[in-house]
């Protein structure tokens, strides 16, 4: 009979995407598949540890598989692993730890493990992520049955946020090799897939890691005159794979955003228009603690690029609140700031102390039910731009790739995006899912969602 194995993901897209990858090896090898609910031989849990939460929720879900099947393999993988492997030693329920560079090597060190099962000490294939310099090709995910597939294209960030764990787990930027890049694409293309949403740790420092000679030599985009030519070679490389209709980038940093490399995107007719551009506080006081690279006027000025290059493109941020010693009026500032971008939507964090970051030493942390109250303010803001932007949206004709039929409270319906990642509603059998179409926008919903 074939092992049966379960996977279980925390933490963002690219952890979800390695998930994705680590079950398709596991497949490839004989194992079935099955839910991380069901009764399995081994179980693998891909860890977060972007926040003290996340860690609490990794050792949950590995304490879960033990007692799922006292006699199961139970693997730890990621990010927590790198932060907490001495701890993970000592934990009953955990018998391997691999760490972020070793998960390509998840079967062999499973097979390895259940061959000398009998009296087997806890195996692990950490390392110190410190010491990585390249790129773990760990090999196309399983892209599943959607329109839309994730790649990821580049591992670390270079950053060191005063708030982030991410460069001591994840390690520096190590970029993946365009043909690897370009394989997967036209795999995905060949699968059938119309869009493909490149993702990774900090993909605006894609090709970083890549020395040029003499003056094509790549340097950081604060300090360069022109664009990021690495990145803008893979992107118009997949955008010119026959299939790919659309090419939608993941989180960038405004630094990226020079006017060459907007007017280079904006002449590619895949690219899809809708940025998420990570801004995190709308405070320049803030933004200095949280060692952020750039400054308010420079985000206005990078969205403002966009716009210009763009029609009615979608912006799209992340903001953290009661990051340490922001007061009232950092808060206010940040506020105000960020009504003025005017986001299509905003992701609003509580900041989350996270053990053995600078932030975390900090003193002044802010108390959490103020958090709640500056929480709950920007995500009523974010409700009232939604509903701006899915209204600047009637009456004109959008794209729309069509993916799934779904229940909702009027019935079955037909769900689908457009380019600028609005959620656009239909009858169900109105079209085919996978298909695209070109639609007129009729209503606008309350939730931001548009419905023909």
């Amino acid at each position: 009979m074939k092992k049966r194995a379960a996977l279980h993901n925390l933490g963002c897209k690219v952890n979800a995407y390695e998930t994705e990858a680590m079950a398709r090896k596991l497949a490839d090898a004989g194992y079935e598949i099955v839910p991380f609910d069901e009764t399995a031989d081994v179980y693998i849990v891909n860890t977060c540890t972007v926040t003290n939460m996340a860690d609490r929720k990794s050792r949950q879900m590995l304490h879960r598989a033990k007692e799922k099947n006292s006699e199961a393999v139970v693997v730890a993988v990621g990010c927590y692993v790198q932060d907490a492997a001495d701890a993970l030693r000592e934990d009953h329920s955990v018998d391997l730890l691999i760490g972020n560079d070793n998960k390509a090597a998840v079967v062999e060190v499973i097979s390895e493990f259940m061959d000398e099962k009998e009296g087997a000490k806890k195996t692990e294939m950490v390392g110190s992520i410190a010491a990585s310099r390249s790129y773990e090709e760990l090999g196309m995910a399983d892209a599943g049955e959607h329109t839309r597939a994730f790649m990821k294209i580049q591992d670390g960030c270079n950053q060191f946020c005063s708030y982030c764990m991410i460069p001591y787990v994840r390690g520096r930027v190590r970029s993946r090799a365009s043909r690897e890049i370009l394989e997967e694409a036209k795999h995905l293309a060949d699968l059938g897939y119309r869009e493909v949403v490149l993702t990774g740790i900090h993909i605006s420092s894609y090709g970083l890691d890549i020395e040029a000679p003499g003056e094509n030599r790549q340097t950081p985009f604060a300090d360069q005159a022109e664009t990021n030519t690495y990145l803008l070679e893979v992107i118009r490389g997949i955008a010119g794979i026959e299939g790919i209709e659309r090419v939608r980038l993941g989180s960038l940093e405004p630094g990226i955003m020079t006017e060459e490399f907007v007017r280079a995107i904006s002449e590619i007719p895949e690219i899809c228009p809708q940025f998420h551009l990570s801004m995190q506080s709308g405070c320049d006081a803030t933004l200095e603690r949280m060692k952020r690279k750039y400054r308010t006027r420079e985000y206005a000025e990078k969205c403002a690029l966009l716009r210009k290059y763009f029609d009615n493109p979608a912006l799209t941020t992340d903001i953290i609140v009661g990051f340490p010693g922001e007061t009232d009026e950092e808060f206010a500032e940040s506020y105000s700031f960020t009504e003025s971008i005017r986001f299509a939507h905003t992701h609003v964090f509580k900041y989350s102390k996270r053990t053995g970051t600078a932030a975390a030493a900090m003193k002044e942390q802010v108390p959490e039910n103020i958090k709640k109250v500056r929480s709950g303010r920007l995500l009523e803001l974010d409700r009232k731009r939604q509903e701006e932007y899915a209204k600047s949206c009637l009456d004109r004709e959008i794209e729309v790739l069509w993916e799934e039929e779904k229940e909702s409270p009027d019935g079955r319906i037909l769900v689908g995006h457009s380019r600028e990642y609005l959620e656009v509603q239909a009858p169900a059998g109105s079209f085919e899912p996978g298909s695209l179409s070109v639609c007129r926008i009729r209503r606008a919903n309350p939730d931001g969602t548009v419905t023909l």
